[in-house]
């Protein structure tokens, strides 16, 4: 996989390549010390590019390429500044990740993960009316927060299932993309209270950090099931292990946390309506090569000061 790749470019146009060649997270002084005098940076979304390893980087920097779409882990504010191009790799994942967010969801609402521990623990003994009994989607209300490219393409999944209503809310209406699903702009406060599955797929900014808190939880129905696949600082963990707790909502599944990984210790993990998942939205064998693909083309197009596949604009 390619990742953590430090790049300089000769007058001859080949590239000298400094990789960190294993898939656990560079340490930190390892990057520091790395990433001095490079002209390029390509990155994952577990490593942090603040001032730090900008100023470790040097004046030579001149792009950075993650593979990923989210770009919350890089100092956009810092980067702008010394005028570095950012590359990302949007669309690609959307598909696989709207599968993961469909499976997560079914896999949390049905009880998956408890109906297959008592297969293994001896705990099916016969068929019982009211054993196991999860929420369906049929004729129920879909709220989703954030109707991007993800969002649209869950809602897309989850409306032949039967689901009766859509809800969305973010920044601003978006009645071109909801017509699709006669999908209704409402207040977050609404989409809590109406909503029979909440799904999270909004950025993770200033303004989305911590959105999901206990004033949230409290508005959803107690047999509401929530699924965030966006970003853990989104929601607020402790909030939701309350939440679980105290059956103030049905379940919850999540693919993002907060930390990454989330410790095996974590008050959320002994719950029995909560699924967790280590943020494989986008692994699939496909997406990651076309990820990887892009993310160096990106690379590569920014060291030639040429237009790159796919560039966040700052």
């Amino acid at each position: 996989a390619l990742h953590r790749i430090k790049f300089s470019v000769g007058r001859d146009q080949s590239c000298k390549v400094q990789q960190w060649n294993t898939d656990e997270p560079i340490p930190r002084e390892d990057l520091l010390k790395g990433i001095s005098g490079a002209r390029g940076l390509l990155c994952l979304l577990s490593d942090k590019i603040d001032k730090k390893v900008l100023d470790a980087a040097g004046s030579n920097l001149k792009v950075i390429s993650t593979l990923s779409v989210g770009v919350d882990h890089l100092d956009l504010v810092e980067i702008k500044k010394r005028g570095i191009r950012v590359g990302y790799t949007p669309d690609v994942l959307t598909d696989a990740t709207a599968e993961l967010a469909v499976a997560l969801l079914l896999t949390t609402c049905r009880r998956l993960p408890e109906a297959i521990g008592e297969v293994k623990n001896g705990g099916w003994t016969s068929w019982k009316p009211l054993w196991l009994c999860g929420y369906g989607l049929t004729n129920s209300t879909v709220g989703i927060i954030g109707l991007g490219r993800i969002g649209q393409a869950i809602a897309r999944r989850l409306k032949p299932f039967g689901v009766q209503r859509f809800l969305y809310t973010g920044r601003q209406p978006k009645p071109e993309e909801a017509a699709e699903f006669q999908a209704e702009f409402v207040p977050i406060h609404q989409l809590a209270a109406e909503s029979d599955f909440v799904v999270v797929t909004c950025a993770l900014t200033s303004e989305t950090k911590g959105l999901c808190n206990k004033d949230f939880f409290q508005k959803m129905k107690n047999t509401a099931v929530f699924i965030n696949i966006s970003r853990g600082d989104v929601v607020n963990q402790e909030d939701l292990y309350q939440a679980l707790l105290n059956n103030q909502i049905g379940a919850a599944g999540l693919d993002v946390t907060t930390p990454e990984p989330l410790p095996t210790s974590h008050p959320l993990l002994s719950l029995k309506n909560c699924v967790i998942l280590p943020h494989v939205g986008s692994a699939t064998h496909g997406t990651r090569n076309t990820m990887s693909v892009i993310a160096a083309n990106n690379l590569l197009a920014g060291l030639k000061d040429e237009p790159m596949p796919s560039e966040f604009k700052l």
